[in-house]
């Protein structure tokens, strides 16, 4: 069943979920973050989900925050990657609904998916749970895992679960009216933002731990070691860290291999 809904998404996670929306259902609004600037040149720029809308003809709104007077024109708000905290005065006008990329309850906040290849995770899945006040602790309507891949990255998993979330928000969205389970008390964890040290790779930490965070902050991020960026990385025969494409400051991605032979 198709019906009018709206959605709230900034990054390229909700510009992807957007999208996939957007060809099976009638997004009569986008509300997204103001532009601000990006790259080198610092110029102000767009964000991925206005781009998308803007595309597809979808209208769209960039409040610097949300109150009162912030128009919905849908019964229904998927929220997805948005970035600002929604008033309880909105979440009563609507059945929002938040497209969380882990398996909740674990890894509740900013950063579920950098963290959960951090720490190592197996697996991981997307969750479709009603926004509420508390950070991502609402009743949830839909969830399904998957398996991370050993070689996946941040990229990898966000792709994937864009995919998911797009199959659970059919269903859900083809309800009347959805139906919500408590989330379980047990299992709680949190998913901090990730801040200027995390990108930092500690030589003398063990090389899977610095293989996984490498994986964690690309293609988006990058994590750094001394003067480069490292986007792809693995751990070598001998067990040691071993980086395979890096960026050195003021350059371009290269293989390392091409690296260690510039500086010969």
């Amino acid at each position: 069943m198709s019906r009018r809904i709206a959605v709230a998404a900034t990054a390229p996670f909700g510009a992807d979920v957007l999208e996939r929306l957007a060809a099976e259902h009638e997004v009569v609004r986008l509300l997204t973050r103001p532009d601000k600037p990006r790259g080198r040149g610092r110029r102000l720029a767009p964000p991925p989900a206005k781009e998308v809308a803007e595309r597809l003809g979808i209208p769209v709104d960039q409040p610097d925050r949300l109150d009162e007077s912030v128009e919905l024109d849908a019964d229904t708000v998927v929220v997805c990657a948005y970035g600002l905290l929604i008033p309880n005065a909105l979440l009563e006008r609507a059945l929002w609904l938040n497209v969380h990329p882990s398996l909740l309850p674990r890894w509740r906040g900013a950063a579920p998916v950098e963290r959960s290849l951090m720490a190592g995770d197996e697996e991981t899945g997307v969750t479709i749970h009603r926004t509420v006040e508390a950070l991502d602790a609402g009743p949830i309507a839909a969830q399904r895992a998957f398996p991370i891949g050993d070689d996946d990255d941040a990229g990898a998993v966000f792709a994937r679960s864009a995919e998911v979330a797009a199959d659970l928000l059919r269903d859900v969205l083809a309800e009347d009216e959805p139906s919500f389970e408590p989330q379980p008390e047990e299992g709680v964890t949190y998913a901090e933002k990730i801040r200027p040290e995390d990108r930092e790779l500690d030589a003398d930490a063990p090389a899977q731990e610095l293989v996984n965070r490498v994986r964690a902050l690309s293609p988006h991020i990058g994590a750094r070691l001394g003067e480069l960026i490292v986007w792809r990385a693995r751990v070598g025969d001998d067990g040691s860290f071993e980086p395979l494409e890096v960026q050195p400051s003021g350059g371009k991605r290269m293989a390392y291999d091409a690296y260690v032979r510039g500086r010969r």
